[in-house]
């Protein structure tokens, strides 16, 4: 055997060597298929697989947040809302989620929507409005009993924005009370009145500079005192 023959040789036998081995992260899983059948998991860290026989697909561990695209749902009591929400989930069995599913991400995404769909349309307006805990809480469960054969967790689900029409949007604004320069709304001011009080005798009209005083004893004095000196001032003095 010539030289060349041997470089060749030696050559190939790193390329397989570098080929065979694989390093997995922590939260990383290798799913083995030897000749096309599940021979076991491998990883984290360093292992050998047998090239061209060994297939290896891997599977994340990590919690995976989903968003859910905006479905348009119509309410128990028939109203037209969209609705859009975000999905979180994590893998906790990697063969069932090869073996099980093609695509586990994909089967989640069009579960996640369905149920969605299904959840809001049972339920009427004022409940998805008020009552967006009761929602989310079903909408985990439903999701994670479905998906539990997959190997995946749904850990929450969380409804993101509620849509509503532009005419129950503008409706709904009519109705509401503006407020006023204070702060509260105007329904709640009191209006004020023009006329005075009925107890109060409305005061002649020589005295334009005079200010009225009320009935108690104090005010009676000051208005005696203050037309005493005003009746002083308009008599003319004697003449020297």
């Amino acid at each position: 055997m010539g030289l060349p023959a041997v470089a060749i040789a030696v050559l190939f036998a790193i390329v397989l060597l570098i080929s065979a081995v694989r390093i997995y992260r922590e939260y990383e899983r290798a799913v083995l298929f030897r000749l096309g059948r599940y021979v076991g998991l491998r990883g984290p860290g360093i292992f050998l697989i047998v090239p061209i026989v060994d297939r290896v697909v891997k599977v994340s561990l990590r919690t995976v947040v989903m968003d859910v695209p905006p479905q348009d749902v119509i309410t128990r009591d028939n109203v037209s809302v969209k609705v859009n929400a975000v999905l979180y989930f994590r893998v906790f069995e990697p063969q069932k989620a090869v073996l099980e599913v093609e695509n586990f991400l994909f089967a989640t995404s069009q579960l996640a929507q369905t149920t969605l769909r299904s959840i809001v349309g049972g339920a009427e307006l004022d409940e998805l409005l008020a009552e967006r805990e009761k929602i989310n809480r079903a909408l985990q469960e439903i999701i994670d009993r479905q998906t539990d054969p997959w190997g995946i967790k749904v850990i929450s689900v969380e409804v993101k924005d509620v849509d509503l029409p532009t005419e129950m949007k503008r409706a709904m604004a009519r109705d509401r009370p503006k407020p006023s320069a204070s702060g509260a709304p105007r329904s709640s001011m009191p209006k004020a009145s023009t006329r005075p009080h009925s107890g109060w005798p409305m005061p002649p009209e020589s005295s334009a500079t005079t200010r009225w005083p009320c009935s108690c004893a104090s005010c009676k004095r000051s208005a005696r005192w203050q037309r005493r000196t005003t009746r002083r001032r308009s008599s003319p003095s004697p003449s020297t």
